[in-house]
């Protein structure tokens, strides 16, 4: 059951990421997310990193809560939710904004396309008339660029 309370909140983790993506990073808390767009701050950080506080957070709690009833659901929930987060860090800041300098090249179809929908996604400074909000996957459009076998 554990493992299973793992890969499931991992795998629903997209379709929220999306959600918060699309009606929170880019509505009420675009504050937050606008540098990361606009490149307007020039240090190594963003003020879009604080949303790695604010989504640590639940996890914490549920590690917390999970734990202490026994590492019930709650903990595993939390661990779904962190394990999804080490991705999105990975992928997101390291493979495709290379805040560290490392995974530049690739010829994994699926990467190229992740990478692909995300400048895209990037091409709109604004918060409005964004398009692919999502992190692990990503419109069909952008997987048949490079997964077409011709």
């Amino acid at each position: 059951m554990s493992i299973l309370t793992i890969i499931l909140t991992f795998l629903l983790m997209e379709p929220a990421t999306w959600l918060i993506h699309k009606y929170v990073m880019h509505g009420f808390l675009w504050v937050l997310h606008k540098d990361h767009h606009d490149h307007s701050n020039e240090g190594q950080f963003e003020k879009n990193d604080y949303f790695f506080v604010i989504f640590a957070i639940p996890a914490i709690a549920l590690f917390y809560f999970g734990a202490k009833q026994g590492f019930n659901v709650l903990f595993y929930t939390g661990l779904g939710i962190t394990l999804y987060g080490m991705a999105y860090f990975f992928v997101h800041d390291i493979f495709i904004h290379q805040r560290i300098k490392i995974f530049r090249e690739t010829t994994s179809p699926y990467f190229l396309a992740i990478r692909r929908a995300h400048k895209q996604h990037h091409k709109h400074t604004g918060k409005e008339e964004g398009e692919c909000f999502g992190f692990l996957w990503v419109p069909l459009k952008y997987f048949k660029m490079y997964f077409n076998t011709k």
